[in-house]
């Protein structure tokens, strides 16, 4: 093991032993501070009735569990059968997963909190409209005190399959069934490649990439390194930006012989060296191995509701 890895360890070891004494490696199921998870999974349900309810939905579930066990995520996001397939099996979950993540952050509730404000969202590779739901409940919830107030949610979604369909059904279910003033809740679908897209960076107040990350790597390393620099030379100070991944070897990068954790390659290019910590952004919270679990005793869905494990970490630009 090198050095620098053996820094990295040593840091990994010592803010798990900080996360375990603070109880922060098990989110809770539902939170005050976002829509309760029945009324996350029944906009689900409303919005993918006819998907639900289809005689080829599991056929087109069992096509994307193949190709995503492949790793080949271009075929398995192709078609609107499959997008719509993946959405209504697995974004649910995801989306109370996030929801609950989302809520357990001040700095990102604190995006919220201002009656007066837009908040800006940019989600990369969140076609499938977790990150969407997510945060839309957390919006919803604070405009419960302020109804009427200027405040507004605006997202990007970034993804390089063609999710708009997905997105543009959410969007208006959320906009006709969650909040007050439509247009305070805007959400654009962009069909491109992250990786070689001009975008500014300036004015968003929120990233995410949640379980896209190590895909990024996988596909194209330099060009991943390269969108990650951006962030640090064009996101304003303040700025938030959550990485999420699978806890465990499945976030691993191979350089040459060796395998490094997804977050050591992350953490060095934003926040530097373990020893001198001297990049752009901080690290403000973070989870080696964060749990999320259904409590399958209050809410009811018609697929099956998985549990998650995963890493996590939010920087906040220097």
């Amino acid at each position: 093991m090198s050095r620098r890895a053996a820094r990295y360890q040593a840091k990994k070891i010592a803010e798990e032993s900080v996360i375990e004494e603070n109880n922060n490696d098990s989110l809770a199921f539902k939170s005050p501070h976002c829509l309760d998870p029945n009324t996350i999974l029944q906009l689900f349900t409303a919005c993918f009735r006819s998907i639900l309810e289809s005689p080829d939905l599991q056929q087109h579930i069992q096509i994307v569990k193949e190709r995503l066990y492949h790793r080949d995520y271009l075929a398995a996001f192709d078609n609107d059968d499959k997008r719509f397939a993946y959405a209504s099996r697995w974004s649910p979950a995801r989306a109370l997963a996030y929801a609950s993540l989302f809520s357990a952050m001040d700095p990102v509730r604190d995006l919220f909190s201002d009656p007066e404000n837009t908040c800006r969202v940019l989600c990369v590779g969140g076609g499938a409209s977790s990150e969407l739901v997510a945060l839309a409940a957390l919006f919803a919830r604070s405009k419960e005190h302020y109804s009427t107030s200027p405040s507004n949610l605006d997202m990007t979604i970034v993804d390089i399959a063609d999710w708009n369909t997905v997105v543009s059904n959410l969007s208006a279910h959320i906009r006709s069934k969650w909040v007050y003033k439509p247009e305070s809740f805007n959400a654009s679908f962009l069909h491109k490649d992250i990786l070689s897209l001009e975008l500014d960076y300036s004015s968003m107040d929120l990233v995410t990439l949640l379980f896209t990350t190590n895909e990024l790597f996988c596909e194209k390393r330099s060009e991943t390194v390269k969108f990650l620099q951006r962030l640090n030379s064009q996101c304003h100070s303040g700025s938030l930006l959550l990485i999420a991944e699978s806890a465990g070897s499945y976030s691993h990068i191979t350089i040459g012989s060796k395998k490094f954790p997804v977050q050591f390659l992350v953490d060095t290019i934003l926040v530097g060296r373990p020893d001198a910590n001297d990049g752009a952004w901080e690290i403000i919270q973070s989870s080696e191995s964060c749990w999320y679990r259904v409590d399958t005793r209050e809410v009811t869905y018609d697929m099956k509701l998985e549990n998650m494990r995963f890493f996590y970490r939010l920087y906040r630009k220097r």
